[in-house]
């Protein structure tokens, strides 16, 4: 059943979430500030939500389109000036001049197999055409989102007070005991990694500028974003290989210089993140080895998808501690 409503059910999770995480700024702006309606608090929320991630974008973007046009120039100039001889010998310049010389394009479409292939290849791309549609039903699923979002911003205060409610007594100590050691998890483990992720960016972002990585300040914020769930970074490596080679085109290095620096930013950032930062930000939050995280995003991940993997440490501890409460009978933390 949860598999069959997994698009209904991500769109409410995720702005549950987003509602959870945006509740403290909620009650700042009602409290502190005085704003007298929790609507209008929640829209001052959303707009400066909305508006930081706007200024992001607004100076990201330019900076994105500047770097993507000189490395698509410094390619092009790369293969205007390349200079076969300093990879291939003179003999195999020879065969390779004389196989594209003999090739003829209806001799290979001839084979019973390449035939098969475009026949095989035609359908799916009308489908692929057909399925760019579908952006139409991603709007609506944001726009759902959004709905679900501002609901939950409204009734927050109403939700933390009265769930207990629904709570049958014979469970109540349990029930409320877990949520509260849940709560405590969840914000510490999402105030921890939030700040060694953005630490983190900064690293890169520093780091990838100073070896003169093309897009490395913007290319070390991503993965800074990317280090919100653990490990996650590694996810920008394959990228950062490609802007290595724009860069070794642009600049006329050799390619193993322009890796290997990429590859001592990722390895002194790294080592930094695991020696200094993961241990002084978040502590004793999550008390788990490596080889223990990376279960516990596997596991969750194929449970629940990308948000699994956001929320398995803290679900994962959560599990840890009930198993030292129901089974250990150590007491629950406070």
């Amino acid at each position: 059943m949860l598999s069959r409503l997994y698009g209904v059910l991500l769109p409410f999770f995720v702005s549950f979430l987003l509602a959870w995480l945006l509740d403290p700024l909620v009650n700042f702006i009602q409290h502190k500030c005085r704003v007298k309606f929790r609507g209008l608090s929640v829209a001052i929320t959303l707009i400066l939500f909305v508006g930081l991630l706007s200024l992001a974008v607004y100076l990201i973007i330019p900076a994105m389109g500047r770097e993507v046009k000189s490395a698509a120039v410094a390619v092009e100039q790369y293969f205007v000036h390349f200079d076969a001889d300093k990879y291939f010998t003179a003999e195999q310049q020879e065969k390779i001049h004389s196989t594209l010389d003999g090739l003829n394009l209806e001799s290979v479409l001839s084979y019973p197999e390449v035939r098969d292939g475009i026949k095989s290849f035609l359908p799916k791309l009308g489908s692929w055409i057909t399925g760019g549609l579908s952006w139409l039903s991603e709007l609506l699923v944001i726009f759902i989102g959004l709905m679900y979002l501002i609901f939950l911003m409204l009734a927050f205060p109403s939700i933390r007070a009265n769930w207990r409610k629904y709570v049958p007594q014979k469970y109540y100590t349990q029930i409320t005991t877990l949520v509260h050691e849940m709560s405590v998890n969840m914000n510490a483990y999402f105030r921890g990694q939030g700040l060694v992720a953005l630490c983190v960016g900064i690293l890169f972002a520093i780091g990838f500028s100073i070896i003169g990585m093309p897009m490395g300040f913007v290319m070390g914020l991503i993965v800074g974003v990317l280090n919100l769930v653990p490990y996650m970074q590694a996810l920008g490596i394959p990228p950062c290989i490609l802007l290595c080679l724009v860069q070794s085109a642009q600049t006329g290095q050799p390619v193993w210089l322009t890796l290997l620096l990429m590859a001592i930013v990722f390895i002194v950032v790294q080592t930094f993140q695991d020696m200094y930062l993961t241990p002084k930000i978040m502590g004793k939050v999550t008390g788990l080895g490596p080889a223990a995280i990376l279960l516990s995003l596997s596991f969750w991940g194929a449970l629940m998808g990308v948000i699994g993997m956001i929320i398995a440490l803290p679900l994962t501890t959560l599990g840890i501690s009930c198993y030292k409460h129901y089974v250990l009978h150590e007491p629950f933390k406070n």
